[in-house]
C-alpha cells in the first residue's frame, strides 16, 4: 500500500476533477454501449459508428459539464472570467473522455475486426465495472480507509454505478 505507484494514484485519483471524470465517463461510456446496443446484433461496420457516437457524445457531455461550470462560476464571482480560465476550465473535462476511451477501443477494435463485434458490449460492460471498482478503490485508498474497508465500499461503488447504467439502459 506504501509503495511509490500505490501513492501515486491515490495522489491522482484525490484530485476531484479527475475522479468525477473518470467516473462519469466510465458511467457514460457503459450507457451509451447499451444505448447502442441493437437487436438483431450488430454487424462489424456498426461498431465503428458506435465508437464515433460514444466518443462524440462524451466530447459533447465535457464540453457541456465544462460549459456549465463557466457559467456558475461567473455568478459566483459576478464577473466574466477571461479566455484563458475559459479554456483551462474545459480542458479541465479531459478525464471524461479519457475514461471512456476503454469502450471506444473496445467497440473499434471490433469494427475493424481485431475481434468479434458480437456481444462486445458486455466485455465493455464488465471492463467498465472493473473500471468503476478501482475507482472506488483507489479514492477509498486516498481517503485512508484500510484495506478491507476500501474492498467492500469499492464493490459497493461498482454495483452502484451498475444500477446506474441498468436504470440509463431501461430508459433507452
Amino acid at each position: 500500500m506504501n509503495s511509490p505507484t500505490i501513492r501515486g494514484l491515490t495522489r491522482f485519483a484525490r484530485r476531484p476533477q479527475v475522479a468525477f471524470g473518470g467516473v462519469y465517463g466510465t458511467i457514460l461510456a457503459s450507457t451509451m454501449v447499451a444505448a447502442l446496443t441493437q437487436y438483431p446484433p450488430p454487424v462489424q461496420e456498426d461498431r465503428l459508428y458506435d465508437a464515433t457516437w460514444l466518443m462524440i457524445t462524451v466530447v459533447a457531455a465535457a464540453i457541456a459539464h465544462g460549459y456549465s461550470h463557466i457559467l456558475a462560476d461567473r455568478g459566483e464571482e459576478g464577473h466574466p472570467r477571461g479566455y484563458g480560465a475559459f479554456t483551462r476550465t474545459l480542458l479541465d473535462e479531459w478525464p471524461m473522455v479519457v475514461f471512456a476511451l476503454p469502450t471506444a477501443l473496445l467497440l473499434f477494435g471490433a469494427g475493424v475486426g481485431w475481434w468479434e463485434s458480437q456481444g462486445i458490449e458486455y466485455v465493455a460492460f464488465v471492463t467498465n465495472i472493473v473500471l468503476l471498482f478501482a475507482w472506488g478503490l483507489l479514492t477509498n485508498w486516498s481517503a485512508g480507509r484500510g484495506p478491507r474497508s476500501a474492498l467492500l465500499t469499492a464493490t459497493a461503488d461498482a454495483f452502484l454505478g451498475v444500477l446506474v447504467v441498468i436504470l440509463n439502459a431501461l430508459v433507452k
